[in-house]
């Protein structure tokens, strides 16, 4: 093997270590870093984390119109709900979370 494709392979193998470490951070971690600001008094007419009525009319938009205010911003919340590193599956379970 020559040196290229042993450093290729050393550079593949930390890379792997180092994403394995990286933990997902729990929803309720987000929650409590970004999103309870707003839902968890119902600020500026968020709906409240665990108010099913209130959330009964958003859900019916569907899923995927919820993840799009979420990220694209919707009334009086903001573009990414003040989480920039959630991804669409961290979104996702913050919805699934909030609206039960």
């Amino acid at each position: 093997m020559n040196i290229k494709a042993l450093l290729a392979l050393s550079g593949v193998g930390i890379m792997c270590a180092i994403a394995s470490t990286v933990q997902a951070a729990k929803p309720s971690d987000l929650y409590a870093g970004s999103c309870s600001t707003c839902h968890a008094a119902g600020v500026l007419g968020a709906p409240k984390s665990g108010d099913t009525a209130a959330w009964a009319p958003r859900l019916k938009q569907g899923r995927t119109e919820l993840l799009n205010h979420v990220k694209n911003g919707y009334k009086n919340m903001p573009a990414r709900g003040l989480c920039d590193t959630c991804t669409d599956a961290d979104y996702t379970a913050l919805i699934d979370m909030m609206t039960r």
